[in-house]
């Protein structure tokens, strides 16, 4: 357990936290959620003991182990990788280490035997004659292949980097588990794979994260930060997203009866037991959910933008047609024989276990790179926008965002352009910032008001939801579900593909796959999953 009381923390005349009182307990996982600049990674932070308090005290039960996946990505580059995931067991690494330094000593002695004795007794308590095969099997879960495991960590790229770090933070069954945005860089598999291992966790976990299947999958617990306070709520988090949405309503419409409020209370309370019957963590959300009350949600501070996608036009029937495409890079196969057509009315779902290959895909069909062989020809009534993953060379002029904007706008009036910087939350002397200033989600911000700007009828979408707060992911999530355009998206946010898209397309070295059905649809299905295995050149078991 963790107890938490009268925590404060203030940097100047500014309170991120002012007297936070709450408890965690084990067999519950919480995702702690809040805007950005909440204080929801400074707060895992306290808990660890890495940041002090301005005020207050954490207490956690003696004799508990706390993991934290680091994110210090350098810190284990000279380490041979499978030892990395056994120091995430800083005890179990030390008796290691000091058997292994008596047994290589040349002048053995009887001293050294009894302490050689002792130290193993213990590694045996600990399970740690099974440490080097359970690190192996944690790494081979997260997409580390077995013939990297005894490499060096520099030597991996950066998302291997993350994954080993997050098999440190899972092995060896911590007592308290924290993790901040433990699925970026992972592909969906080990997503799911990450989605299961925390469902069948039996101790206490809290993770940031800003993937909303994740949260509604692992999470019995939402904890959240608002108003320099926490608040914890039973549920997950569309749970919580809309009871609050509910409160808010209820709470503004003053004249409706008491009997009303309580049904439609009643009403929604029962929808989400239901749908907890299905969740892994069933049982015990259902107990939880049935003894609800919504009187606890209060009003929450956070701003939700504006995004509304119009078209300057309606497409045609020719959209676009892509015919053999190939790319490969420093010898690697990105893609080839890449070949479809999309509809009028097409939101396609971009998937790939390499993030490069899509990125590379579509710069291709923006004339930003070329192809090593094929040819795409869009239709002539098209009219697209696109979103890159990596947007930094937009941002290199020292203009403040008004001006930003107006280059790329044929109307310059300043009320006119204001008004696009408005519904993406850059209001008054926001809207004055240097170009050059702003932080990863204030430029995805403003890459989507030049989106908005434009009034596309295609939409290319590299990783739309990077950097956004849930807020701003929501609301995007909302408005391309009605858009009326086409669009092609890449995003490792399995709502956004579940909710959004109508077809899947995965690009492969080996070809591709087209199904015109749901993200779901497309990972449930047996058959499906095994003709990926075959173009990703892994054994298919019959």
């Amino acid at each position: 357990m963790i107890t938490v009381s009268n925590l404060s923390l203030r940097y100047g005349k500014r309170a991120l936290f002012e007297d936070v009182n709450v408890k965690f307990t084990p067999g519950n996982c919480y995702g702690v959620i809040g805007a950005n600049g909440a204080g929801k990674s400074t707060f895992l932070k306290i808990l660890s003991g890495e940041i002090d308090p301005t005020t207050g005290t954490v207490n956690i039960a003696p004799g508990l182990r706390i993991s934290v996946l680091k994110q210090n990505h350098f810190e284990h580059d000279n380490d041979v990788i499978i030892e990395a995931v056994m120091m995430g067991n800083a005890h179990l690494w030390e008796v290691k280490q000091k058997m292994d330094a008596i047994y290589a000593k040349a002048d053995f002695t009887e001293e050294d035997g009894i302490l050689a004795g002792e130290l193993s007794a213990q590694f045996e308590d600990m399970n740690g004659w099974n440490a080097e095969s359970d690190a192996a099997e944690l790494l081979s879960n997260l997409g580390i292949s077995e013939d990297l495991h005894y490499g060096i960590v520099k030597d991996l790229d950066g998302t291997l980097k993350v994954r080993v770090l997050l098999a440190q933070a899972l092995f060896g069954n911590p007592d308290i588990l924290l993790l901040d945005e433990p699925t970026n860089d992972l592909d969906v598999e080990t997503i799911s794979w990450l989605e299961n291992f925390l469902a069948d966790f039996k101790n206490l976990v809290l993770v940031v994260s800003h993937d909303r299947h994740f949260l509604d999958t692992v999470c019995t617990h939402v904890a959240d930060i608002d108003f320099s306070k926490m608040q914890v709520y039973t549920g997950n988090y569309t749970f919580w997203y809309e009871a609050s949405q509910l409160a808010l309503t209820q709470r503004s419409d003053r004249n409706r009866k008491i009997e009303d409020k309580r049904k439609e209370l009643q009403a929604f309370i029962e929808r989400f037991s239901a749908n907890a019957s299905k969740a892994k963590q069933a049982t015990s959300r259902k107990k939880l959910l049935d003894k609800l009350n919504l009187e606890e949600f209060k009003p929450s501070t956070r701003r939700y933008p504006g995004i509304i996608f119009e078209q300057e036009r309606e497409a045609g029937d020719q959209v676009l047609e892509v015919l053999d495409l190939e790319k490969s890079v420093d010898g690697k196969t990105y893609f080839k024989d890449v070949s479809f057509e999309v509809n009028k009315g097409d939101k396609i779902a971009v998937i790939s276990r390499n993030s490069l290959a899509i990125s590379a895909f579509f710069r291709i069909l923006m004339g930003e790179d070329t192809a090593d062989s094929g040819s795409f020809r869009w239709g002539v009534t098209i009219k697209n926008a696109y979103l890159p993953n990596e947007n930094a060379d937009y941002f290199k002029e020292d203009i403040n965002l008004i001006d930003w904007l107006r280059q790329y706008s044929e109307n310059k009036e300043e009320p006119y352009v204001r008004g696009f910087l408005g519904k993406m939350l850059f209001s008054g002397e926001e809207s004055l910032k240097s170009a050059t200033v702003l932080s990863g989600g204030e430029k995805v911000r403003c890459m989507i008001s030049k989106l908005m700007l434009a009034q596309p009828n295609f939409l290319l979408l590299d990783e739309p939801t990077n950097h956004l707060d849930m807020e701003s992911i929501i609301a995007f999530n909302n408005n391309l579900m009605t858009y009326p355009g086409s669009l092609m998206l890449h995003s490792h946010d399995h709502q956004f593909l579940q909710t959004v898209a109508n077809r899947i397309i995965e690009i492969t070295p080996n070809g591709m796959l087209d199904k015109l059905m749901s993200f779901d649809e497309y990972l449930e299905s047996e058959d499906i999953q095994a003709q990926r295995r075959e173009m990703y050149g892994e054994t298919v078991v019959a």
